[in-house]
């Protein structure tokens, strides 16, 4: 019998994440295969695959059998940007196989996740932080991801492709409003760019949650990013999606400071470019309108452009 369970349906993957016990067993014969039986072992308590510190310094992360691609390209890219940011991220230390399941093996990243003391930080803390992440962003995207080879990522155009061939129909499943869901079309037609070539190797998920703070003598800087399992190359703008609603959250003067930083001209942060990164947004892999307004809502919004300078606009201060 296998030690780690062979789940068959969606469904019984969600039952999964929340059973530890079901998955024990197998974390521990692969820290056995590993050397590190009898490690102080936790799990870590969100995220969409199981993850454990293990120990202080060391973090394991399982794949299920659908998801061993992401594995692969997690511990790839892992392994480029090590040491070319200005930021930490883990080191890839060991990796293999068990039952179907893949597992990586990293270095824990110090400090506190950014999601974790966000309300402590002053406004001059933020726009610090802001600023560091926009250069990190510009470091990322200017690396050469030409050595990392055919990954199983996908290619960028076919996959824009249909990602606006089928943005009503994934909205629709999670469960979207008809009074939104009726206008995706049509601002997609007006605001997505055909897709163009990948240039730029993408994180695609920055967010509070995958970003490391440390507490210096002169308040926090942010110090590491983690969670590169869904990495690819694409155009820079896709990148900007996640970070609006998940790390400036609407407020329009950090997300300028983050985009000058990264690079963007004065002259770029226009009226028009809200509108291009909320089609951004519609075309994330991830996307999900039902759970953004919910995140960011703004009362008497009728419209997707409304929705777009509320959550990318640079007016609004915060």
């Amino acid at each position: 019998m296998p030690a780690l369970p062979q789940p068959g349906t969606p469904e019984q993957w969600d039952e999964l994440l929340a059973d530890d016990a079901a998955l024990r067993p197998g974390v521990d014969a692969i820290l056995q295969t590993l050397g590190l039986s009898g490690s102080d072992l936790r799990r870590y308590d969100s995220g969409s695959m199981p993850v454990y510190a293990v120990g202080t310094q060391q973090v394991l992360k399982l794949y299920p059998p659908p998801d061993a691609k992401h594995a692969e390209i997690e511990t790839q890219v892992l392994a480029v940007v090590d040491g070319r940011l200005p930021l930490r991220t883990p080191q890839p230390l060991a990796s293999g196989t068990a039952d179907g399941w893949r597992y990586l093996l990293m270095s824990t990243l110090p400090g506190r996740r950014l999601v974790e003391v966000w309300a402590e930080l002053d406004p001059r803390e933020r726009d610090r932080l802001c600023d560091a992440l926009g250069q990190a962003v510009a470091a990322l995207h200017a690396l050469d991801f030409k050595p990392l080879g055919e990954l199983p990522w996908p290619a960028w155009q076919p996959f824009m492709a249909a990602q606006r061939a089928s943005a009503v129909q994934r909205q629709r499943k999670r469960g979207l409003d008809a009074r939104w869901l009726e206008q995706v079309d049509t601002f997609l037609d007006a605001w997505a760019p055909a897709p163009g070539e990948a240039r730029s190797l993408l994180h695609t998920e920055i967010m509070r949650e995958h970003l490391m703070v440390e507490q210096r003598a002169d308040g926090w800087h942010l110090s590491g990013l983690f969670d590169f399992e869904p990495a690819m190359p694409g155009e820079a703008a896709y990148e900007f999606a996640s970070i609006g609603l998940f790390v400036s959250c609407g407020d329009g003067r950090l997300l300028r400071r983050i985009l000058l930083a990264s690079g963007h001209r004065r002259d770029e942060l226009d009226e028009v470019l809200p509108c291009r990164l909320m089609a951004q947004a519609l075309l994330h892999r991830y996307s999900n309108l039902r759970w953004y307004l919910q995140r960011l809502p703004l009362r008497g919004a009728v419209t997707l452009e409304q929705l777009a300078r509320h959550w990318f606009g640079f007016e609004r201060q915060g």
